[in-house]
């Protein structure tokens, strides 16, 4: 959990918010709401700021089609879709750019869990004990306990074995 900082008063010397929003965009993709919070102790008036973001929007400087590209590329390997569901949410992505990516998603949910488990677990289902531990794993992964179910009894089309 990310400890919230105290409010800060702006800064005497240093660059303007524009060029600290910048730095950042430079370094990686920020949804709007991530950088309005990083940008908001460098700036006086909140009407500036929101100006300054819709500037760095329509440069396509700040796109949040982007950030979600990235999250999902980044995670689909190892998470299941509500797991990513919340990294994304948590960043500021709107939901309704969120549900047509993790719609394309789904259909390689199983897959995608399936190889994870082969990863952590080696095609070793074990006793029930251990297929309870396996599927409350996938689970924190973000899989659905459907999805783990079939993975761990190795049903519903199940290869190599």
């Amino acid at each position: 959990m990310q400890r919230q900082r105290p409010p800060q008063s702006k800064p005497e010397t240093g660059p303007g918010a524009a060029a600290r929003g910048l730095r950042l965009l430079a370094r990686r993709d920020y949804t709007r709401r991530e950088l309005h919070a990083k940008l908001a102790p460098y700036v006086d008036d909140p009407g500036e700021l929101e100006s300054l973001l819709d500037d760095f929007t329509a440069r396509g400087w700040l796109s949040e089609a982007r950030v979600l590209d990235q999250v999902v590329q980044a995670k689909r390997a190892g998470m299941g879709l509500s797991r990513i569901r919340h990294v994304l949410l948590k960043r500021g992505v709107s939901e309704d750019l969120i549900a047509p990516a993790l719609a394309t998603l789904k259909e390689s949910e199983l897959e995608t869990a399936r190889a994870l488990w082969v990863r952590k677990f080696g095609r070793v289902r074990g006793s029930v004990a251990d297929q309870a531990r396996q599927v409350r794993f996938l689970q924190s992964r973000g899989f659905s306990i459907g999805v783990a179910m079939r993975v761990v009894r190795g049903s519903a089309g199940d290869t190599g074995e």
